[in-house]
């Protein structure tokens, strides 16, 4: 049996290093671009040496997918929970959880900084990408059924989610490029007027 130290569980503390490690690591990501995670450089980030390093990742590159993965899930649960929590029309529920998307990412450096780096070359990082899009799809096909008591096709509705969701992707990219010049509220709106429309055509739930 592992013992616990200052009431504190084994498991606890593995948790706790793994932590410090994604924070050490998002913050070199931030700061220095994914070449800049490295190693040695994130242990004294962390305050831990290199074993506790390989306890939780086999190498730098795996760190730098769970830090993608974790941006990933904090961003998805700040769409997630505004949409939820919004009142309201569909247009102004799926409104909200975009512009919530787009606040966190234009708001936090760090995140602004790990979004719009070229990771060209890292195992892992372009099939995350993709995921992120396939999740974003997965929540329009499991929500959309509570906006209005339409009977759809799940296939067509998946279809459309996936064309929707790759359309704002491209948005977002151009709006963090520097190519579209709007704010977080009317690149949202923008979105969302796309989506609407293609999910339900024209009509009142538009607005």
């Amino acid at each position: 049996m592992v013992r616990a130290y200052g009431g504190i569980s084994a498991e606890d503390r593995r948790a706790e290093r793994r932590k410090r490690l994604l924070a050490a690591g998002r913050t070199a990501w931030a700061e220095s671009g994914p070449a800049g995670v490295k190693v040695r450089g994130i242990c004294a980030l962390s305050g831990l040496n290199d074993r506790y390093f390989y306890e939780h990742f086999a190498n730098r590159e795996a760190l730098l997918v769970a830090v993608a993965d974790d941006v990933r899930d904090q961003l998805l649960a700040v769409m997630v929970e505004a949409g939820l929590t919004a009142e309201g029309t569909a247009f102004e529920r799926l409104q909200a959880a975009l512009q919530a998307f787009l606040d966190t990412v234009a708001t936090d450096p760090d995140i602004l900084h790990i979004v719009t780096s070229d990771t060209a070359g890292i195992p892992g990082l372009a099939e995350r990408r993709h995921d992120v899009l396939t999740t974003i799809a997965d929540l329009v096909v499991q929500h959309a059924p509570e906006i209005d008591d339409t009977e759809r096709d799940p296939d067509q509705l998946r279809r459309a989610a996936m064309f929707i969701t790759g359309g704002v992707n491209q948005l977002i990219e151009g709006w963090l490029d520097g190519v579209i010049a709007m704010t977080t509220a009317e690149l949202a709106a923008e979105c969302t007027r796309m989506c609407i429309s293609v999910l339900y055509g024209p009509g009142p739930l538009a607005g």
